[in-house]
């Protein structure tokens, strides 16, 4: 069975970890002490994607918990679900990371790196055929961008050939926690753009647009927040946990939604989404669900996809539906905006089915979009990024953990490259393609004179 590792970094990580670990055990029909009690045989079909089975039949999530304070592994553990975690796999510092990124990737993460790399291991050894990997973590904190990072690019060392996907909460101008977060993420982008194979970006700005507008909640809380990521997830990975009419893994995803190793940042969203009193008001046909999946409103993360270009886009559909239908709709929604798609990908829709629908739906979808505005995001932090920089504020905290002020021009370079190169593909044309190969042949021709 082809099985994944699921960590969680940090306090964000490990809140929305514990939402995702909630929604797919009731998807699984697993209850909060590992025991099933669901009534379908094709819960159980997969189950071993995300979860060990015991010796005395429980269902352990293979899950590795990991923060540098006690805090909230143990708010974990005191959860409904506390039970159902391995225990040995809580792993935890005393001191925290304070914000601060070079606590959690040189000084404080480091010294638990090791202990954090045996459980992974174990986990890893314990799989029959391992997927790959997959990262809760925010990139506005420390442990969770500091030592997050840290994380990935050592399993990247010893699991080269496998696949590395992380679920990243990306700061918002609208809804800051900590002043340095343009720091914090600036140099987690450096380290994710090199040793991860695929990034979905959340954005707490996107999340409570949704929660205020689309599911009219006047005063959302951070609990909201996750169970939107939650559900997003649970979509994202559906392919990988049910059988279904088209299935997708991790590294299908990846061969077709990454043209180019760099550009591996996507845009998730879900549908349908709407407000708990107009339920009863509305029918969801799949035309709709379609419709509203392409919606910037519906996007989780804070740019709009209307200034950008679509380089590639998934979309997992969930329930019983005509197969027929859905490449309609799907095939109709790019030939009217096709000047939101590149030209030169000429099918850059993958589709994926599965029977099972999320817990009170019939049907659903979940989007993952590969958008060159995704640059809108990135441009933002940057330029936070680069007027502190300029003038040094802050960078004694990073310097005294034994960190070189070298590491931030390089991450800022980094990061205008990252810039530049979605610029250049979204304003690539097909034109260029017949100019590139003209070119070459008069190359050809010259080199045949010369001879």
């Amino acid at each position: 069975m082809r099985e994944i590792v699921h960590l969680q970094v940090g306090q964000c990580g490990n809140q929305i970890g514990l939402k995702f670990w909630e929604v797919i055990s009731d998807e699984h029909g697993i209850n909060c002490n590992g025991i099933y009690a669901g009534d379908n045989d094709l819960q159980l079909e997969r189950a071993n994607v995300y979860y060990n089975e015991s010796t005395t039949g429980n269902y352990v999530p293979r899950a590795v918990m990991v923060d540098l304070e006690p805090g909230t592994t143990d708010a974990v553990r005191g959860s409904a679900l506390g039970g159902l975690f391995r225990p040995d796999n809580f792993v935890f510092g005393q001191s925290g990371a304070g914000n601060n990124w070079a606590k959690g990737h040189y000084t404080e993460g480091a010294e638990l790196l090791d202990s954090i790399q045996d459980v992974v291991r174990r986990e890893a050894e314990g799989c029959d055929c391992l997927q790959g990997f997959q990262m809760t973590h925010s990139l506005g904190g420390g442990t969770g961008s500091g030592l997050g990072t840290l994380l990935i690019s050592k399993i990247r060392e010893e699991y080269p050939d496998r696949i590395m996907n992380t679920f990243s909460v990306i700061p918002s101008p609208k809804v800051s926690d900590t002043v340095v977060e343009p720091y914090n993420s600036t140099l987690s982008f450096h380290q994710l753009v090199e040793n991860t194979d695929e990034t979905f970006c959340i954005d707490n700005e996107a999340l409570y647009d949704i929660c205020f507008r689309t599911l009219k909640l006047q005063t959302p809380t951070y609990s909201d927040l996750n169970h939107l990521v939650s559900i997003t997830m649970s979509g994202i990975t559906t392919c990988l946990r049910f059988p279904g009419q088209l299935n997708a893994d991790l590294r299908k995803l990846a061969v077709n939604m990454v043209p180019f190793p760099r550009l591996h940042f996507f845009m998730p969203g879900f549908a349908p989404l709407t407000a708990r009193g107009d339920q009863h008001y509305r029918s969801i046909t799949i035309p709709e669900l379609t419709q509203q999946m392409f919606d910037a409103k519906n996007m989780m993360t804070a740019c709009d996809p209307r200034h950008g270009r679509y380089l590639t886009v998934a979309a997992v559909f969930r329930g019983r539906m005509s197969m027929k239908e859905v490449d309609e709709q799907m095939l109709n929604i790019q030939n009217k905006n096709s000047s939101y798609f590149v030209e030169w990908i000429p099918n850059n829709c993958k589709t994926a089915v599965c029977d099972i629908p999320p817990r009170g739906l019939k049907i659903a979808a979940t989007f993952i979009g590969n958008t060159t505005a995704i640059q809108e995001i990135f441009r933002r932090i940057f330029q936070q990024f680069t007027s502190m920089y300029r003038r040094k504020a802050f960078l004694h905290w990073y310097t005294g953990e034994g960190m070189d002020e070298m590491e931030f021009s390089e991450a800022e370079n980094n990061a205008n490259d990252l810039i530049s190169e979605y610029q250049q593909y979204q304003e690539a044309v097909i034109d260029d393609d017949q100019e590139f190969i003209e070119e070459n042949e008069e190359e050809e021709t010259f080199e045949t004179v010369e001879n």
